[in-house]
Protein backbone atom coordinates (compact mmCIF):
# COMPACT_ATOMS: atom_id res chain seq x y z
CA UNK A 1 0.00 0.00 0.00
CA UNK A 2 3.11 2.28 -0.21
CA UNK A 3 2.20 3.74 -3.13
CA UNK A 4 -1.35 4.79 -2.06
CA UNK A 5 0.56 7.32 0.59
CA UNK A 6 1.75 10.35 -0.28
CA UNK A 7 5.87 11.51 -1.86
CA UNK A 8 6.40 13.34 1.14
CA UNK A 9 5.80 10.71 3.90
CA UNK A 10 7.55 7.50 1.62
CA UNK A 11 10.91 10.26 1.25
CA UNK A 12 11.06 10.41 4.64
CA UNK A 13 13.57 7.94 6.68
CA UNK A 14 12.91 6.60 9.76
CA UNK A 15 14.66 8.18 12.84
CA UNK A 16 17.36 5.90 13.67
CA UNK A 17 17.25 7.18 17.38
CA UNK A 18 13.62 6.23 18.00
CA UNK A 19 13.80 3.20 15.85
CA UNK A 20 17.05 1.54 18.45
CA UNK A 21 14.91 2.86 21.20
CA UNK A 22 11.97 0.79 19.69
CA UNK A 23 13.93 -2.50 19.01
CA UNK A 24 15.34 -2.05 22.72
CA UNK A 25 11.85 -2.03 23.96
CA UNK A 26 10.82 -5.20 21.38
CA UNK A 27 14.20 -6.89 22.84
CA UNK A 28 13.34 -6.25 26.16
CA UNK A 29 9.86 -7.78 25.68
CA UNK A 30 11.53 -11.08 24.50
CA UNK A 31 13.19 -10.99 27.87
CA UNK A 32 16.91 -10.35 26.57
CA UNK A 33 18.74 -7.82 29.70
CA UNK A 34 19.08 -4.85 27.10
CA UNK A 35 21.13 -1.47 28.25
CA UNK A 36 19.81 1.58 26.21
CA UNK A 37 22.51 3.88 25.90
CA UNK A 38 20.70 5.05 22.24
CA UNK A 39 18.03 7.64 23.56
CA UNK A 40 19.13 11.49 24.53
CA UNK A 41 16.96 11.18 27.91
CA UNK A 42 18.42 12.14 30.86
CA UNK A 43 17.69 9.30 33.96
CA UNK A 44 17.06 12.32 36.48
CA UNK A 45 13.35 12.91 37.45
CA UNK A 46 11.72 16.56 36.66
CA UNK A 47 12.82 18.73 39.71
CA UNK A 48 10.03 18.82 42.58
CA UNK A 49 9.96 22.45 42.27
CA UNK A 50 9.24 22.50 38.58
CA UNK A 51 6.52 19.82 39.33
CA UNK A 52 5.07 21.86 42.16
CA UNK A 53 4.56 24.51 40.03
CA UNK A 54 2.76 22.00 37.50
CA UNK A 55 0.53 21.09 40.19
CA UNK A 56 -0.25 24.75 41.46
CA UNK A 57 -1.26 25.42 37.66
CA UNK A 58 -3.83 22.51 38.09
CA UNK A 59 -5.45 23.32 41.08
CA UNK A 60 -5.18 27.21 39.49
CA UNK A 61 -7.53 25.53 37.27
CA UNK A 62 -5.20 26.46 33.92
CA UNK A 63 -7.85 24.05 31.43
CA UNK A 64 -8.14 26.25 28.66
CA UNK A 65 -6.17 26.81 25.06
CA UNK A 66 -3.65 28.77 25.55
CA UNK A 67 -2.39 31.28 23.14
CA UNK A 68 -0.73 30.11 19.69
CA UNK A 69 2.79 31.36 20.66
CA UNK A 70 2.33 30.70 24.48
CA UNK A 71 1.75 32.66 27.37
CA UNK A 72 2.64 36.29 27.54
CA UNK A 73 4.24 35.73 30.98
CA UNK A 74 6.43 32.79 29.74
CA UNK A 75 7.15 34.87 26.41
CA UNK A 76 8.68 37.42 29.19
CA UNK A 77 10.70 34.69 31.09
CA UNK A 78 11.65 33.19 28.17
CA UNK A 79 13.30 36.75 27.43
CA UNK A 80 14.66 37.04 30.67
CA UNK A 81 16.51 33.61 30.11
CA UNK A 82 17.96 34.66 27.26
CA UNK A 83 19.11 38.13 28.29
CA UNK A 84 20.36 36.45 31.58
CA UNK A 85 22.25 33.27 30.05
CA UNK A 86 22.68 34.50 26.64
CA UNK A 87 23.03 38.36 26.36
CA UNK A 88 20.23 38.04 23.88
CA UNK A 89 17.29 40.97 23.85
CA UNK A 90 14.24 39.84 22.92
CA UNK A 91 10.94 41.39 23.36
CA UNK A 92 7.87 38.91 23.79
CA UNK A 93 6.61 39.21 20.36
CA UNK A 94 9.77 37.48 19.09
CA UNK A 95 9.36 34.38 21.02
CA UNK A 96 7.67 31.56 20.22
CA UNK A 97 5.93 28.47 22.83
CA UNK A 98 6.18 25.19 20.27
CA UNK A 99 6.04 21.70 21.39
CA UNK A 100 9.12 20.86 21.81
CA UNK A 101 12.19 22.25 20.26
CA UNK A 102 11.67 19.68 17.45
CA UNK A 103 8.35 21.09 16.66
CA UNK A 104 10.35 25.18 17.03
CA UNK A 105 12.74 23.87 14.30
CA UNK A 106 10.41 22.24 11.70
CA UNK A 107 8.26 25.88 12.26
CA UNK A 108 11.38 27.84 11.32
CA UNK A 109 12.18 25.33 7.90
CA UNK A 110 8.52 25.54 7.26
CA UNK A 111 8.70 29.26 7.17
CA UNK A 112 11.67 30.18 5.18
CA UNK A 113 12.91 26.98 3.25
CA UNK A 114 10.96 27.01 -0.29
CA UNK A 115 11.41 23.46 -2.84
CA UNK A 116 15.00 23.69 -4.51
CA UNK A 117 16.97 25.60 -1.37
CA UNK A 118 19.50 24.21 -0.01
CA UNK A 119 20.49 24.21 3.60
CA UNK A 120 23.99 23.29 5.02
CA UNK A 121 24.18 20.49 8.11
CA UNK A 122 27.61 20.75 9.43
CA UNK A 123 28.20 16.87 10.17
CA UNK A 124 27.18 15.71 12.42
CA UNK A 125 24.11 16.84 13.34
CA UNK A 126 20.84 15.88 14.59
CA UNK A 127 18.85 13.11 12.49
CA UNK A 128 15.79 15.39 12.50
CA UNK A 129 17.92 17.92 10.42
CA UNK A 130 17.70 16.17 6.99
CA UNK A 131 14.36 15.04 7.70
CA UNK A 132 12.73 19.03 8.22
CA UNK A 133 14.91 19.70 4.92
CA UNK A 134 13.38 16.75 3.08
CA UNK A 135 9.81 17.56 3.81
CA UNK A 136 10.19 21.38 3.40
CA UNK A 137 11.56 20.02 -0.27
CA UNK A 138 14.86 22.09 0.25
CA UNK A 139 18.36 19.72 -0.78
CA UNK A 140 21.04 19.30 2.98
CA UNK A 141 24.18 19.73 2.06
CA UNK A 142 26.40 18.11 4.72
CA UNK A 143 29.89 19.59 5.62
CA UNK A 144 31.62 16.85 7.11
CA UNK A 145 34.13 16.57 9.49
CA UNK A 146 36.14 14.44 11.73
CA UNK A 147 37.53 13.27 15.34
CA UNK A 148 40.78 14.70 14.72
CA UNK A 149 39.25 18.26 15.01
CA UNK A 150 36.63 17.56 17.29
CA UNK A 151 33.59 17.31 14.96
CA UNK A 152 33.96 21.41 14.31
CA UNK A 153 33.67 22.87 10.42
CA UNK A 154 36.20 25.09 9.36
CA UNK A 155 35.11 29.16 7.53
CA UNK A 156 37.42 27.49 4.37
CA UNK A 157 34.84 24.33 4.19
CA UNK A 158 31.99 26.56 4.79
CA UNK A 159 32.80 29.11 2.35
CA UNK A 160 33.38 26.26 -0.45
CA UNK A 161 29.66 24.69 0.32
CA UNK A 162 27.89 27.77 -0.05
CA UNK A 163 26.00 27.72 -3.73
CA UNK A 164 23.41 30.48 -5.04
CA UNK A 165 20.83 28.09 -3.62
CA UNK A 166 22.28 28.37 0.00
CA UNK A 167 19.17 29.53 2.34
CA UNK A 168 20.00 28.44 5.74
CA UNK A 169 22.53 26.54 7.94
CA UNK A 170 21.75 24.59 11.13
CA UNK A 171 24.50 25.22 13.98
CA UNK A 172 23.87 22.81 16.86
CA UNK A 173 26.55 23.70 20.39
CA UNK A 174 26.60 21.53 22.55
CA UNK A 175 26.22 19.10 19.48
CA UNK A 176 24.10 15.99 19.82
CA UNK A 177 25.37 13.60 18.57
CA UNK A 178 29.10 14.95 19.09
CA UNK A 179 29.20 16.88 22.76
CA UNK A 180 31.05 19.38 20.53
CA UNK A 181 30.85 23.23 21.67
CA UNK A 182 32.08 26.12 19.36
CA UNK A 183 34.12 29.12 21.13
CA UNK A 184 33.05 32.50 21.09
CA UNK A 185 36.10 32.91 18.20
CA UNK A 186 35.35 29.68 16.31
CA UNK A 187 31.62 30.98 15.90
CA UNK A 188 33.12 34.84 14.98
CA UNK A 189 35.26 33.48 11.91
CA UNK A 190 32.17 31.27 10.76
CA UNK A 191 30.01 34.68 10.65
CA UNK A 192 32.55 36.47 8.99
CA UNK A 193 32.37 34.45 6.23
CA UNK A 194 28.60 34.45 6.29
CA UNK A 195 28.82 38.00 6.36
CA UNK A 196 29.28 38.11 2.41
CA UNK A 197 26.10 35.60 1.71
CA UNK A 198 23.35 38.25 3.79
CA UNK A 199 20.34 36.00 2.39
CA UNK A 200 21.56 32.68 4.26
CA UNK A 201 19.60 32.42 7.75
CA UNK A 202 21.03 30.39 10.62
CA UNK A 203 19.35 28.20 12.95
CA UNK A 204 21.02 27.93 16.12
CA UNK A 205 20.29 25.21 17.86
CA UNK A 206 20.77 25.41 22.04
CA UNK A 207 18.85 23.04 23.25
CA UNK A 208 21.85 21.28 25.65
CA UNK A 209 23.38 24.81 26.55
CA UNK A 210 23.51 24.26 30.27
CA UNK A 211 24.85 20.83 30.00
CA UNK A 212 28.07 22.02 29.10
CA UNK A 213 31.71 21.14 31.07
CA UNK A 214 34.88 23.25 30.42
CA UNK A 215 33.30 26.20 28.45
CA UNK A 216 30.33 28.18 28.06
CA UNK A 217 28.38 27.67 24.91
CA UNK A 218 28.07 30.95 23.16
CA UNK A 219 24.88 32.29 21.25
CA UNK A 220 25.45 32.65 17.67
CA UNK A 221 22.54 35.57 17.71
CA UNK A 222 24.95 37.53 19.81
CA UNK A 223 27.74 38.27 17.18
CA UNK A 224 26.21 42.01 16.25
CA UNK A 225 26.01 41.31 12.57
CA UNK A 226 24.15 38.23 12.97
CA UNK A 227 21.14 38.67 15.18
CA UNK A 228 18.70 40.36 12.82
CA UNK A 229 19.00 36.72 10.39
CA UNK A 230 20.25 33.89 13.47
CA UNK A 231 16.54 32.14 15.14
CA UNK A 232 17.75 31.01 18.40
CA UNK A 233 16.41 27.68 19.61
CA UNK A 234 15.73 26.11 22.42
CA UNK A 235 13.88 24.24 25.16
CA UNK A 236 13.66 22.55 28.73
CA UNK A 237 13.61 18.64 27.76
CA UNK A 238 17.40 18.27 28.30
CA UNK A 239 19.14 19.90 31.03
CA UNK A 240 15.65 20.20 33.24
CA UNK A 241 15.24 16.56 32.64
CA UNK A 242 11.61 17.49 30.96
CA UNK A 243 11.64 15.54 27.55
CA UNK A 244 7.81 14.67 27.95
CA UNK A 245 7.03 17.94 28.85
CA UNK A 246 7.70 19.21 25.24
CA UNK A 247 8.50 22.71 25.82
CA UNK A 248 10.71 24.47 23.19
CA UNK A 249 10.87 28.07 22.48
CA UNK A 250 12.58 30.00 19.89
CA UNK A 251 13.87 33.99 19.73
CA UNK A 252 13.86 35.34 16.31
CA UNK A 253 13.38 38.69 13.86
CA UNK A 254 9.74 39.63 14.61
CA UNK A 255 8.39 38.77 11.08
CA UNK A 256 9.59 35.52 11.38
CA UNK A 257 8.45 34.86 14.32
CA UNK A 258 5.02 36.22 12.97
CA UNK A 259 5.21 33.82 10.13
CA UNK A 260 6.20 30.85 13.33
CA UNK A 261 2.93 31.63 14.93
CA UNK A 262 0.77 31.33 11.74
CA UNK A 263 2.27 27.88 10.60
CA UNK A 264 1.63 26.64 14.43
CA UNK A 265 -1.82 27.81 14.42
CA UNK A 266 -2.65 26.06 11.54
CA UNK A 267 -0.49 22.39 12.77
CA UNK A 268 -0.88 22.36 16.42
CA UNK A 269 -2.04 25.43 18.02
CA UNK A 270 -0.84 26.63 21.39
CA UNK A 271 1.48 24.21 23.16
CA UNK A 272 0.00 22.27 26.48
CA UNK A 273 -1.01 24.94 29.32
CA UNK A 274 -0.56 23.08 32.33
CA UNK A 275 3.53 22.89 31.23
CA UNK A 276 3.58 26.43 30.44
CA UNK A 277 2.81 27.01 33.75
CA UNK A 278 5.76 25.03 34.85
CA UNK A 279 8.38 26.24 32.10
CA UNK A 280 8.10 29.93 33.78
CA UNK A 281 9.26 28.50 37.30
CA UNK A 282 11.99 26.81 35.22
CA UNK A 283 13.48 28.84 33.16
CA UNK A 284 13.38 32.22 36.42
CA UNK A 285 14.71 29.73 38.85
CA UNK A 286 18.57 30.40 38.96
CA UNK A 287 20.53 27.79 36.71
CA UNK A 288 22.62 26.70 40.00
CA UNK A 289 19.53 24.60 40.84
CA UNK A 290 20.23 21.70 38.20
CA UNK A 291 23.85 21.94 38.27
CA UNK A 292 23.61 18.49 40.39
CA UNK A 293 22.77 16.76 36.97
CA UNK A 294 25.49 18.88 35.10
CA UNK A 295 27.45 17.30 37.64
CA UNK A 296 26.64 13.67 37.32
CA UNK A 297 27.16 13.87 33.83
CA UNK A 298 30.63 14.91 33.67
CA UNK A 299 31.34 12.43 35.90
CA UNK A 300 29.88 10.22 33.90
CA UNK A 301 31.70 11.44 30.76
CA UNK A 302 35.05 10.93 32.26
CA UNK A 303 34.02 7.27 33.31
CA UNK A 304 33.02 6.47 29.72
CA UNK A 305 35.70 7.94 27.70
CA UNK A 306 38.34 6.32 29.96
CA UNK A 307 36.52 2.64 29.53
CA UNK A 308 36.43 3.22 25.58
CA UNK A 309 39.48 4.37 25.07
CA UNK A 310 40.71 1.28 27.12
CA UNK A 311 38.83 -0.83 23.89
CA UNK A 312 41.84 -1.34 21.11
CA UNK A 313 39.90 0.11 17.82
CA UNK A 314 37.68 2.82 19.51
CA UNK A 315 39.12 6.75 18.76
CA UNK A 316 37.40 8.90 21.30
CA UNK A 317 37.70 12.41 22.04
CA UNK A 318 36.55 14.30 25.20
CA UNK A 319 33.28 16.08 24.68
CA UNK A 320 32.74 19.60 26.22
CA UNK A 321 28.89 18.99 26.29
CA UNK A 322 25.60 17.22 26.34
CA UNK A 323 25.77 13.65 27.20
CA UNK A 324 27.25 11.93 24.77
CA UNK A 325 30.39 10.73 23.13
CA UNK A 326 30.48 9.76 19.51
CA UNK A 327 33.34 7.09 18.76
CA UNK A 328 35.15 6.29 16.07
CA UNK A 329 35.20 3.02 15.18
CA UNK A 330 36.41 2.56 11.58
CA UNK A 331 38.66 0.70 12.62
CA UNK A 332 36.63 -2.44 13.15
CA UNK A 333 34.93 -2.06 9.10
CA UNK A 334 36.23 -5.00 6.75
CA UNK A 335 36.59 -7.38 9.65
CA UNK A 336 34.78 -10.52 10.72
CA UNK A 337 34.16 -10.71 14.44
CA UNK A 338 32.39 -13.70 15.91
CA UNK A 339 31.17 -14.92 12.33
CA UNK A 340 29.80 -11.60 11.42
CA UNK A 341 31.33 -8.83 8.66
CA UNK A 342 31.67 -5.15 10.06
CA UNK A 343 31.58 -3.47 7.08
CA UNK A 344 30.15 0.30 8.11
CA UNK A 345 29.00 1.64 11.60
CA UNK A 346 25.47 0.39 11.06
CA UNK A 347 26.38 -3.24 11.12
CA UNK A 348 29.08 -2.48 14.19
CA UNK A 349 25.83 -1.14 16.05
CA UNK A 350 23.76 -3.64 15.32
CA UNK A 351 26.92 -6.33 16.02
CA UNK A 352 26.83 -4.73 19.58
CA UNK A 353 23.12 -4.90 20.28
CA UNK A 354 22.83 -8.62 19.58
CA UNK A 355 26.24 -9.80 20.87
CA UNK A 356 26.84 -7.86 23.76
CA UNK A 357 22.43 -6.69 24.23
CA UNK A 358 23.94 -2.87 24.55
CA UNK A 359 21.94 -0.55 22.22
CA UNK A 360 23.79 2.65 20.63
CA UNK A 361 22.87 4.06 17.00
CA UNK A 362 25.13 4.43 13.98
CA UNK A 363 26.67 7.55 12.80
CA UNK A 364 25.28 7.00 9.51
CA UNK A 365 22.28 8.73 10.98
CA UNK A 366 24.26 11.77 12.37
CA UNK A 367 25.79 12.27 8.51
CA UNK A 368 28.88 10.78 10.15
CA UNK A 369 29.38 7.04 9.02
CA UNK A 370 32.51 6.06 11.02
CA UNK A 371 31.31 6.87 14.44
CA UNK A 372 28.25 5.66 16.86
CA UNK A 373 26.82 7.43 19.14
CA UNK A 374 26.45 6.13 22.98
CA UNK A 375 24.28 8.32 25.17
CA UNK A 376 25.70 8.38 28.99
CA UNK A 377 21.99 9.92 30.23
CA UNK A 378 22.29 5.91 32.26
CA UNK A 379 23.11 5.03 35.56
CA UNK A 380 26.88 4.66 36.40
CA UNK A 381 26.74 1.02 36.88
CA UNK A 382 25.06 0.42 33.55
CA UNK A 383 27.44 2.66 31.58
CA UNK A 384 30.07 0.36 33.52
CA UNK A 385 28.33 -3.07 32.37
CA UNK A 386 27.43 -1.92 29.24
CA UNK A 387 30.92 -0.92 28.13
CA UNK A 388 31.94 -4.38 29.83
CA UNK A 389 29.97 -5.94 27.46
CA UNK A 390 30.86 -4.66 23.89
CA UNK A 391 34.76 -4.84 25.53
CA UNK A 392 33.87 -8.47 25.64
CA UNK A 393 32.15 -9.11 22.60
CA UNK A 394 34.99 -7.71 20.82
CA UNK A 395 37.69 -9.32 22.40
Amino acid sequence: MKDLLSDRINSLPVSQTLAMAAKTRELRAEGKDIIGLSLGEPDFNTPDFIKDAAIEAVNQNYNSYSPVDGYVDLKEAVCTKFKRDNNLIYKPNQIVVSTGAKQSIANIAQVLLNPGDEVLLPAPYWVSYSAIATLCEATYVEIPSSIENDFKITPEQLEASITPKTKMIFFNSPNNPSGTIYSEAEYRALAAVLEKHPRIFILSDEIYEHINYDSKPFSFAAIENMYDRTITVNGLAKAFAMTGWRIGFIGAPEWIAKACTKMQGQITSGTNCIAQRAAITALLAPVSKIQFMVDEFKTRRDIVVGLLRDIDGFKVNVPEGAFYVFPDVSAFFGKTIKGVKIENASDFSLFILEKANVATVTGAAFGTPNCIRISYAASELQIREAIKRIKDALS
